[in-house]
């Protein structure tokens, strides 16, 4: 850990010191720069669109599919980016979303959820400036269906 308080050395070491000396000049907050990586945002995205209702799931069926055999390995976890892909820069971001909604939900209710949500935490963690949110919904999640996630067993065909 660096110490940043202000040194002081003496002209003399008999006399007391008259103003302390500083070293780099301006705000620290200025002095270097802060870079985020697209799986950073794309992860703060996916958290955010999770949370909302009406979410059922995130990604497409095949990549649903693939997940669900990845969360089953030992040390696999939950990939929470399934279904986000981000596109940052030095100072904004563009996010491309696909959603799995529930049934009888209304899907443009759900996509402005989800869009306010998505934006809200990005820009609160990043401080990037979010300039779109693509949603592509890709199923509707029906009440008697199945989830590729509950299945205990892979199905053959």
């Amino acid at each position: 850990m660096t110490d940043s308080t202000p040194r002081v050395r003496p002209e003399n070491p008999d006399k007391e010191p008259s103003t302390p000396i500083r070293r780099g000049g301006g705000d620290p907050a200025t002095r270097g720069r802060t870079t985020i990586a697209d799986g950073v945002v794309e992860k703060i995205a996916g958290m955010a669109a999770r949370d909302v209702v009406g979410v059922h799931a995130m990604g497409s069926g095949f990549s649903r599919t693939l997940g669900a055999v990845r969360d089953r390995v030992p040390g696999g976890g939950r990939v929470v980016t399934r279904g986000v892909k981000a596109e940052v820069g030095e100072s904004q971001t563009a996010l491309d979303l696909e959603i799995v909604v529930d049934y009888g939900v209304s899907i443009g209710d759900v996509a402005r959820d989800v869009r306010e949500n998505v934006i809200a935490a990005v820009e609160r963690m990043t401080g990037l400036e979010v300039v779109e949110v693509n949603i592509a919904v890709s199923d509707v999640k029906l009440p008697d269906e199945e989830d590729e996630e509950s299945r205990t067993e892979p199905r053959l065909q």
